[in-house]
């Protein structure tokens, strides 16, 4: 917020760093007053409830003023701990400023959390709406934008209205890489008129799975023009990946023991159409490791976090039609031959209504396209993802001391939401997966 008896500044409060935390204590300040601090730069470290976390800076500028000095011990969230500007003959402007004249800002900028509403029992969530890029303000319902200096003066450079700009800094302000990768409205429009009709048509049904015949690319003189298929789907990843907090998780899996056990169904049946894959046993796999850590079965729901009771898993899979990620219910009660034939029926069916559904988890087995391993965009409103790699020969310890074996091995990586999942659980979830698939007989269970 702005003073008109001030230069062009932000009072900065002490952010939530993780998702139980109402307050923290300043352990130390690497930066002191009339420093220049860039993008990425580490203000100070806070103790939280669970950790000491560097609470980094989101944009350049220089430090005017700090209000709250080390050792301060429970500080609640959203108190104004400094004073930052982006001209460095404005810091001494600040050099009277006081907390008390920072605390108006802050009560106008918190803003009161909604009551959470009455959760049902819920079956498989609904397919997420897209953000509309481009069209989120930035404005509270007081009318006050949000936003910090630097994002002020491009902005204004630039000719945007400010108060278009989604904002993916703490407490939505709007920060300087915002407006960098700001599209007006206009030139969205105008992107779209130059996609053929029969293009605009495929495109124009977000959430639905495509349909069966795609428009024909138009050629031009040394150029091809390909029709986007999908385009809901990319629009939810790329604002997932601002908007979510992504860590990943990787592990090593042994694979001989959940190959052996797949042999042994496969020889006791008759046809190849009852038979099982080792992509089926991997989705169960999934299914049973939540059913052991059941905190990854959430969502993050901004003011509270919903945790599902029904495993309900997203499988990404390749078509003739394109990338689908259709949606199989409640997979910890599925049996395998059932799980196999579904995912059999949905693979050779991509206009089934289950594509265009959302599960609670997602995985993507990348090793049936040769990938090592991969990192996934999570899917909002889940909170993991899990992305399997190719299965390769490797020399392991054997059972006896000093001795090793041959084995195939797999690189498992988990994607997570902090805000949701937090790094002990993750670990705990991909040790659960891991014992799933190197004890499979759990999966019979």
């Amino acid at each position: 917020r702005y003073f008109s008896s001030y230069p062009p500044h932000e009072v900065v409060g002490l952010p939530s760093l993780s998702p139980t935390m109402e307050s923290g204590s300043i352990s130390a300040w690497t930066k002191s007053k009339g420093d220049e601090f860039i993008a990425g730069d580490v203000f100070c470290q806070v103790e939280t409830d669970k950790a000491t976390v560097d609470f980094e800076a989101q944009d350049d500028g220089y430090i005017a003023k700090i209000l709250v000095e080390d050792g301060a011990a429970e500080v609640p969230c959203g108190t104004p701990i400094m004073v930052t500007v982006e001209n460095e003959e404005d810091i001494a402007a600040f050099d009277n400023f006081t907390v008390e004249e920072a605390e108006p800002a802050a009560a106008s900028a918190a803003p009161t959390p909604p009551a959470p509403a009455a959760v049902a029992a819920p079956p498989a969530p609904a397919a997420a709406v897209p953000p509309a890029t481009g069209t989120t303000s930035s404005t509270p319902a007081a009318g006050r934008i949000v936003a910090s200096p630097l994002a002020h003066t491009l902005a204004k450079q630039k000719g945007f209205d400010i108060s278009l700009i989604a904002g993916t800094g703490p407490r939505g302000r709007v920060i300087a890489a915002d407006v960098n990768e700001y599209v007006p409205a206009a030139a969205t429009v105008e992107s779209v008129a130059a996609v053929p009709a029969a293009a605009q048509s495929h495109v124009a049904t977000p959430g639905l799975p495509a349909p069966a015949s795609i428009p024909a690319a138009v050629f031009g003189e040394g150029y091809s023009d390909y029709p986007i298929s999908g385009v809901s789907l990319s629009a939810t990843l790329a604002a997932a990946k601002q908007s979510i907090p992504h860590y990943y998780l990787s592990i090593d899996v042994t694979l001989d023991k959940l190959l052996s056990l797949r042999s042994s169904i496969n020889a006791s049946v008759s046809d190849d159409e009852s038979s099982i894959s080792l992509n089926d046993l991997l989705v169960k796999a999934a299914a049973c490791a939540v059913r052991t850590v059941p905190s990854v079965n959430a969502s993050w729901m901004d003011t509270f976090v919903r945790q599902y009771q029904n495993v309900d898993i997203n499988v990404v899979m390749n078509t003739s039609e394109g990338l689908y990620q259709p949606c199989l219910p409640s997979v910890q009660t599925t049996g395998l031959a059932s799980l196999s034939r579904t995912l059999r029926h949905l693979s050779e069916n991509p206009t089934d209504p289950n594509h265009a559904k959302m599960g609670t988890l997602t995985v993507f087995n990348g090793g049936m396209y040769g990938m090592k391993s991969g990192a996934m965009i999570i899917r909002p409103p889940q909170s993991c993802a899990l992305s399997l790699g190719v299965a390769e020969r490797r020399v392991v310890p054997g059972e006896e001391k000093g001795s090793v074996k041959e084995s195939l091995v797999m690189v498992a990586t988990l994607s997570c939401d902090h805000r949701v999942v937090d790094g002990a659980v993750g670990a705990q979830w991909l040790q659960a997966f891991k014992g799933c698939v190197e004890t499979p007989e759990s999966l019979l269970l």
